[in-house]
């Protein structure tokens, strides 16, 4: 079977991925229906954890024309979640209700220590016997597939055998995010990625971050500049890919000269029939 995790493909391929992040509620997920991003990122830490509206928004993503001119099962774009839980509450139960409606991966903010990283990808991961392939991190992902296998389109077994962590498992379509956020972050980033298989991707958390150093949302202070150098270098180092999260088409290219190969930018809207008016009766 073909991959079914658009970035994942994207990102195993070589190639660069792009994502967004959004509301989950139907209206929004219909606007990215259509759209060319690879992935898009249900935000729930900051917007209500409501799982019906999140099994609807999942539901309204799906375009079934694209999928049947695609030849593939593979949503475009795959819906990941993140969820309200900063690392330090290990949390679990809000990635196993986004992953049972059919999540292909979760997005973990506040991921500061070794245990928080361990904890974020034991939840995305159902449990196996100690001696298993690939046991650790060992799985507590309680069981409930029905609903995930028919949104993925898929019979149960055939979402057993795929509903695992890439890259820890290479046919894997759950990618697992992990955003750091602070200084305490940074410093323990090179022993979460060397203890802690499965880390799909490390995305750059810049509001918190900025916060905690004194410049806050000033992006391109320098000590943010520092700070995010210093992420982008240690993933580098360790063969895992970076994410970005606030990219524009007037910082894109120096995004990718500084290695990201996650982009999320925020999807903007226009009315230039309202703009042109405006401008025209000199209301402008």
């Amino acid at each position: 079977m073909a991959r079914l995790n658009s970035i994942i493909h994207a990102l195993e391929s070589g190639q660069h991925a792009f994502a967004a992040f959004a509301a989950p509620d139907p209206a929004t997920a219909l606007d990215f229906a259509t759209s060319d991003y690879d992935g898009l990122v249900f935000e729930a830490e900051h917007k209500p954890w409501d799982a019906t509206t999140l099994r609807d928004s999942l539901q309204y993503l799906l375009d079934r024309r694209r999928i049947f001119e695609a030849g593939t099962l593979a949503p475009s774009p795959t819906p990941l979640v993140r969820v309200p839980v900063n690392g330090a509450e290990q949390g679990q139960w809000h990635a196993k209700q986004a992953l049972d409606l059919g999540a292909y991966g979760i997005v973990w903010p506040h991921i500061s220590r070794v245990e928080e990283a361990r904890n974020a990808v034991a939840a995305c991961r159902y449990p196996r016997l100690p001696g298993a392939d690939r046991y650790e991190p060992a799985g507590v992902r309680g069981d409930a597939p029905t609903a995930a296998a028919r949104y993925w389109g898929v019979r149960n077994q055939e979402y057993y055998a795929r509903a695992d962590v890439w890259p820890l498992a290479p046919d894997g379509e759950i990618l697992v995010v992990i955003q750091i956020e602070d200084q305490l972050g940074i410093e323990n980033l090179p022993a979460m990625l060397d203890e802690v298989p499965g880390i799909g991707l490390v995305l750059i958390g810049e509001g918190d971050l900025s916060q905690e150093l004194g410049v806050p949302r000033q992006l391109e202070h320098p000590v943010m500049v520092d700070a995010r150098r210093r992420i982008v270098e240690i993933c580098h180092a360790h063969g895992v890919v970076v994410g970005h999260p606030h990219v524009t088409a007037g910082n894109v290219q120096q995004v990718l000269d500084e290695g990201y190969r996650f982009l999320m930018s925020a999807p903007v809207r226009t009315w230039p029939g309202l703009e042109a008016g405006r401008r025209l009766t000199g209301r402008s």
